[in-house]
């Protein structure tokens, strides 16, 4: 099987790594921030960054072929575990059925240059 590395518009990183990339089924991204998809500066607030990194999220899994349906696992680290409403608060609008919900693990991590949260994902794609 052949590896896809998987870009989009609105997202890159700073080094020459792709957002995702695919081999047959299987997704998996890279770091996901919170940015602007035009100026690339992080949200101003948790909240700001929670919805910008699930907009990433959402773009770079179609840009790959799939949905967010399909995705099975996501890491996330934040500054403060403690703040997680944030997070929950855009996770149920992308998850809204309690019954199809991706697991997910959230850690504390000291992020750097103003990033307040970032994430990974793992999706299989049919």
């Amino acid at each position: 099987m052949k590896r896809t590395s998987i870009y989009t518009d609105g997202f890159s990183h700073k080094n020459p790594i792709p957002a995702g990339c695919r081999i047959g089924s299987m997704l998996y991204s890279g770091s996901i921030q919170g940015t602007d998809p035009a100026t690339g500066a992080y949200g101003d607030t948790l909240q700001a960054q929670c919805e910008l990194m699930f907009g990433h999220v959402k773009r770079i899994v179609e840009q790959a072929g799939g949905t967010t349906g399909q995705i099975i696992k996501m890491t996330v680290w934040m500054n403060d575990r403690s703040q997680r409403a944030a997070l929950n608060g855009v996770w149920l609008k992308m998850f809204p059925d309690a019954q199809s919900r991706p697991a997910r693990h959230t850690m504390q991590a000291s992020l750097d240059g103003g990033k307040l949260i970032e994430c990974d994902f793992v999706a299989v794609i049919d």
